[in-house]
């Protein structure tokens, strides 16, 4: 039997890859505890969904702080909840990874990376962009961070079809739903990439 993953999220909105994550740990289909939850914006649905669940929150803004500073207040917070790994659960800015933690910070992003990923390729920007160019599959891509957007080594990907007749909200639907099982799946297997 895998010991519990202690697990940090980042996050920066609705809270629903969080949401998904305390599902799986309910059902006891992920061998896992949410430790702490950071958040980039105090009034978002995260916020709320880690509260009531009764995790300790940080709400810490990056306004006027330089991205050094503003990574190491927030690895600060995950340093003294001791996690064994670092989720960035729709958390959209670039990080500055401490040297304690490389390798142990990973992201869920909405397309099969390398492809639609960067700054500005989050949420329907991403499956907009899939559309437009007339792709017949997207997914979703479990990546390592670093200090660029999108870039770290992959550790899972999952695809899915793009239909015909899909609009940015269809599409996005099917990939969140193979997000909601590749995010799981990376974690439980997690020793350190």
């Amino acid at each position: 039997m895998t010991s519990p993953r202690r697990l940090a999220v980042l996050l920066s909105g609705s809270g629903r890859t969080l949401e998904n994550l305390l599902d799986r740990i309910a059902a006891e289909s992920l061998a896992a505890t949410v430790a702490v939850v950071v958040s980039s914006r105090p009034d978002v649905r995260g916020v709320d969904i880690a509260r009531r669940a009764g995790i300790p929150v940080a709400v810490l803004p990056r306004e006027g702080r330089a991205t050094a500073a503003w990574s190491e207040a927030i690895f600060a917070v995950c340093r003294e909840a001791s996690p064994d790994l670092v989720v960035m659960a729709g958390f959209l800015h670039l990080l500055a990874i401490p040297a304690d933690f490389a390798g142990r910070v990973i992201n869920i992003h909405p397309s099969l990376l390398p492809a639609f990923g960067g700054k500005g390729f989050h949420g329907e920007h991403v499956h907009l962009a899939v559309l437009e160019r007339g792709c017949t599959v997207s997914g979703c891509t479990v990546h390592l961070v670093d200090d660029q957007y999108d870039h770290g080594r992959i550790l899972l990907q999952a695809t899915v079809p793009v239909l015909p007749d899909d609009t940015v909200a269809s599409l996005a639907a099917r990939v969140f739903a193979a997000e909601c099982d590749a995010l799981p799946k990376t974690i439980a297997r997690f020793t350190h990439f």
